[in-house]
């Protein structure tokens, strides 16, 4: 028996896609997402300036591949120096502050020293005037 790997690849994809009326027959016309990396993460971060804040789904996007969110947060908890890589900066897409190792009030205390004002205690005022959106160098 002759196992063709492109039917096996469109199978999965329409499986994990139920909605997609899109079948993939050929490999080279799934699509294609970078795999991101926690040194790119970690890179990324470095550009968010003080006293603004970013998405984890703006995170994602900016380094190509944008379902990722969860993956960037996933690699955010795992931060080895939170300080330094400021990953308190990272909110989440509806404004609110989101996890932090030290716990959501140490990141909204490091916020607020950055200049970050909240609307109540766990969403950031005028969310959209401090959003900044990170760009591959």
């Amino acid at each position: 028996m002759r196992i063709n790997l492109n039917n096996i690849l469109a199978i999965t994809y329409t499986h994990m896609n139920p909605g997609s009326r899109k079948q993939y027959k050929n490999i080279s016309k799934r699509p294609s997402f970078n795999i991101i990396s926690s040194e790119d993460v970690y890179s990324m971060l470095l550009t968010i300036p003080k006293g603004k804040v970013s998405t984890y789904g703006d995170l994602a996007k900016a380094l190509g591949n944008p379902a990722a969110s969860r993956h960037v947060g996933k690699i955010l908890s795992k931060n080895p120096n939170p300080i330094k890589v400021p990953c308190h900066r990272v909110v989440m897409s509806n404004g609110k502050i989101g996890g932090y190792a030290f716990g959501t009030e140490k990141k909204k205390e490091l916020l607020q020293n950055e200049g970050v004002i909240f609307a109540d205690d766990h969403r950031v005022n005028e969310f959209s005037k401090v959003r900044y959106y990170p760009k591959r160098g």
